[in-house]
């Protein structure tokens, strides 16, 4: 009997589990996934919780009902990989042993890593990156009388990157509907160099935000944060006030990559990013937001990355070279308030671009551009996401980008 063990049950691992355990003959593979939590989060749902959009009920499942009864689920806590003896240790003292491993433990915020963040999370500070952090922002927005609003992102990468912007745009829309959007100043404070970093996007996109009356605070690098003066500051010494700070902590691997030495200096593992092996052990992938691999930490990513997984790890375990690659292939809809939203579409070496998806001509979506289709598309993911993309059945489209509808620059394709 071979072993299969899988660590992390969020959207990566219970792909896996739920499309191998159709594959893998049940005489012959175990299969076991271990994740801390009874609980499954629609993540993505998050971001609606504080805007009333979605209620805490709407996004949150018990883990066993979304994993094949064919598998075995261990509700634990990893205490580190001892990859030189194919075996896992649970912090309870169990030991699990494979043949072959999947890493999909994802990514976290960690707020406590920035001096001053954690001082005062849940009073002038929120996040809305935990199912806890998006319940007690919506609480405070609910009776915020107004004032000055930072939207601040610590550092890249984390986990669904276009995430503050969507958040943003959902503030300036939320606000407006309260009829008191001229009660309050809002400022989209980042590391990076501009809202929009690419060229095909910075151009078709770059003035959403002026046009909303946001200011942007550009390569912004915080050193700390005061929460008694509230004041955020940055490492060349510039200060940005707030009465509302909603952040978006420093984002990290799991802790027990570090025990084990796996990591990078996020805990995050080296990986192939076409293969989804880990570099330095030919028996383990890594798959989702756990990986180093050049691209978004994104629900998308992950659904087209375990279909590459799959192939490659049947063909392995046949003997056989594996002939999939990964192309980084990611596509994520971008709330933009009124009932509006954005769709990217991407990969390793292709910039988002304008045109239609996933048809050319007809579409039926828009990419770069807003449109009320796409809002719809990104609510109606919530019901795609817990009846098919999770229990592994087949979704009509391309797991590697395709160029069909899009607009490419005329002289050459930007890099990502």
């Amino acid at each position: 009997m071979k072993n299969l063990l899988v660590l992390g049950a969020g959207t990566a691992g219970t792909m896996v589990v739920n499309t191998l355990r159709k594959r893998l003959p049940a005489s012959e593979w175990a299969i076991t996934v271990v994740d801390q939590s009874p609980t499954h989060y629609y993540q993505p749902g998050f971001l609606f919780i504080p805007f009333g959009t979605y209620a805490p009920t709407q996004v949150s499942r018990p883990r066993r009902t979304a994993i094949h009864k064919g598998v075995r689920l261990i509700t634990a806590e990893i205490d580190r990989v001892e990859p030189e003896a194919n075996t896992v240790h649970l912090i309870d003292g169990r030991a699990l042993a494979y043949d072959y491993l999947v890493i999909a433990t994802g990514t976290t915020p960690r707020p406590e890593e920035t001096p001053g963040m954690a001082d005062d999370l849940g009073g002038s500070v929120h996040e809305f990156y935990t199912y806890d952090g998006a319940v007690a922002l919506a609480e405070k927005l609910a009776t915020w009388e107004g004032g000055r609003l930072v939207i601040h992102l610590t550092e890249m990468p984390i986990k669904c990157p276009v995430a503050p912007l969507e958040f943003t745009f959902l503030a300036d829309s939320f606000f407006h509907e309260k009829a008191m959007r001229d009660k309050v100043q809002i400022t989209y404070v980042t590391p990076l160099p501009g809202a929009f970093t690419k060229p095909v996007a910075a151009e078709a996109l770059g003035s959403m935000l002026e046009d909303r009356g946001i200011a942007v605070e550009p390569d912004f690098v915080v050193e700390s944060i005061d929460p008694e003066a509230k004041t955020l500051t940055s490492y060349d010494e510039r200060e940005v006030p707030y009465d509302l700070l909603v952040t978006i902590p420093l984002n990290m691997g799991a802790d027990y990559i570090a025990r084990s030495g796996l990591g990078d200096e996020l805990n995050f593992v080296p990986t192939d990013k076409h293969t989804l092996q880990a570099k330095e052990h030919d028996n383990i992938f890594v798959l989702g937001d756990a990986s180093d691999i050049p691209t978004s930490k994104a629900g998308s990513v992950a659904h087209f990355a375990v279909h590459t997984f799959t192939k490659n790890f049947l063909e392995l375990i046949e003997g056989r070279p594996m002939t999939e690659s990964f192309d980084g292939h990611a596509n994520c809809f971008i709330e933009s308030g009124a009932g509006k939203g954005l769709l990217i579409d991407f990969n390793y070496d292709v910039e988002p671009l304008t045109g239609t998806y996933p048809l050319p001509v007809v579409g039926p979506l828009h990419l770069l551009e807003e449109t009320r289709a796409n809002h719809w598309g990104k609510l109606a993911f919530r019901w795609i996401y817990w009846n098919m993309l999770l229990p592994g059945r087949p979704i009509p489209l391309p797991a590697h980008m395709s160029m069909a509808g899009k607009h490419a620059p005329t002289d050459t394709l930007q890099k990502v």
